[in-house]
């Protein structure tokens, strides 16, 4: 079957949850549960102790993530700085990098802002441009649909669904 020009291809949809377990592993998060907030436009993740660097003539910013027992420290190279509205619509300067995002066993980066957000019930808010482009529909009344980054979804009987090969 020929596809006209300009025709876009066709792609399945991923139904996720209003919260699910995504991985940071540019950041050295192997699980995190995440908040999927569509009325939120940028991503955020709660971290303290910013530190901007210049290196080589590149900007790069050094943080920790509070929240890791023990609490994690890293460095990444800084995007941008960018004001962004916080929870009570009040705008701030925020850090934002790109890291890359793994939700189930799908990969992609997204812009990330880091921000206090320590009084907030979820270290890491998913806003709607990490989520943009990526055929995936949220079901505001299921949580955690896709299990843990990287893990194999389980059947109705509890099964895993991995092949297993035949002994020889």
């Amino acid at each position: 079957m020929k596809t006209s020009p300009g025709a876009k291809k066709e792609r399945r949809t991923t139904e996720i949850g209003w919260r699910e377990y995504v991985s940071l592993p540019d950041i050295g998060i192997a699980s995190m549960a995440a908040k999927i907030d569509t009325g939120a436009r940028t991503s955020a993740l709660h971290t303290a102790d910013h530190e901007l660097l210049e290196l080589d003539g590149e900007r790069w910013i050094e943080f920790s993530v509070p929240s890791r027992r023990p609490s994690l420290r890293t460095r990444v190279r800084l995007l941008d700085e960018r004001s962004i509205k916080n929870t009570s619509g009040i705008a701030e300067q925020r850090p934002v990098i790109r890291t890359t995002l793994i939700l189930a066993r799908r990969k992609w980066h997204i812009e990330l802002s880091l921000a206090d957000r320590e009084e907030m019930k979820f270290d890491l808010i998913l806003g709607r441009t990490a989520i943009r482009d990526h055929s995936i529909v949220v079901n505001p009344g299921r949580s955690f649909v896709l299990g843990h980054p990287g893990a194999s979804k389980k059947n109705k009987e509890g099964a895993t669904n991995r092949r297993i090969r035949a002994p020889s």
